[in-house]
């Protein structure tokens, strides 16, 4: 669920949605420290839309979720591009934090192929680029992108960040 509300927008916007489900229908994670667990795959489905509305989420996003939550990650990860609204790049992202998959690319990434090619050859390249670096680590390639983000060099900035949206006032 994370995945798809980071769908198109600023971080900081999704994070903003995130932590307002959490804190409505997550559950306090056991031990002694004050975490919330994410609510199980039926409450997704339960959330009100003034709930969504609140969160920050657009429509398109709240049915995406939804349309999701039907879904048995674990057991069909394969299976998400096939519902509308999640494509290879949601799908790449879903299968490396769902289920560990060290070997998922997510083509489609706006800032990804620069900081990949910019950390393993010094300068940004596009995604086609980005496959061909990853290829001699096939097997392990969302996990040499994620060493990047760790650890690599970001393009040079050329333009203002894009401001976060804020759906609740609409």
């Amino acid at each position: 669920m994370p995945v798809i509300m980071e769908q198109k927008v600023v971080v900081s916007e999704a994070l903003r949605a995130w932590r307002y489900l959490l804190l409505q229908y997550g559950e306090p994670a056991p031990g002694p420290v004050e975490l919330r667990v994410p609510p199980p795959q039926h409450v997704w489905r339960e959330i009100t839309e003034a709930h969504w509305h609140r969160s920050g989420l657009e429509p398109v996003r709240m049915r995406t979720i939804r349309n999701a939550s039907v879904v048995d990650v674990e057991a069909k990860a394969d299976v998400l591009t096939a519902l509308r609204g999640i494509g290879e790049w949601t799908a790449a992202l879903t299968r490396s934090r769902a289920v560990g998959d060290a070997d998922a690319v997510p083509f489609g990434d706006y800032h990804l192929p620069s900081m990949v090619g910019q950390t393993l050859i010094g300068r940004p390249v596009d995604d086609a680029g980005m496959a061909e670096l990853l290829e001699p680590y096939a097997g392990h390639r969302y996990r040499v992108i994620r060493m990047c983000e760790l650890y690599g060099q970001t393009a040079p900035r050329r333009g203002p960040r894009l401001a976060p949206r804020d759906y609740r006032s609409f």
